[in-house]
């Protein structure tokens, strides 16, 4: 009984301790968090640990004076969908900019976070 009681204990930790990682974290992001490049990108892309629902997940950025900079609709890669792609409507002038993101993983669970980069 008490190898049955262990063994049960494992199984339970190992269930839990597998929800607990199944979150869509930000893995990689362009621009990079904390970058200063020389121009505009055309769009951000975040990439997270795990596949995304692209109609429940967005990104805002704030420039300076925090306001809101106009983006296109956000869309997950095509064949990466892990990943987000967010188009400018315009590009950014130089400056300090702050990106909040949120999503929802494919398995249900939601996650947030903001970064900056700047524009030369």
């Amino acid at each position: 009984m008490r190898k049955f009681s262990m063994v049960f204990t494992l199984a339970l930790a190992a269930a839990f301790s597998q929800q607990a990682s199944a979150h869509a974290h930000l893995k990689s992001q362009y621009p990079a968090a904390n970058a200063n490049v020389e121009a505009s990108p055309q769009a951000l892309t975040l990439t997270f640990s795990e596949d995304i629902e692209p109609a429940f997940s967005g990104i805002e950025v704030l420039n300076a004076s925090q306001q809101a900079v106009p983006l296109e609709k956000a869309e997950r890669a095509p064949k990466q969908h892990n990943q987000l792609i967010v188009p400018l409507k315009q590009p950014l002038p130089g400056g300090q900019y702050q990106v909040s993101w949120h999503v929802l993983s494919v398995d249900g669970h939601k996650t947030n976070g903001n970064y900056t980069f700047s524009v030369k």
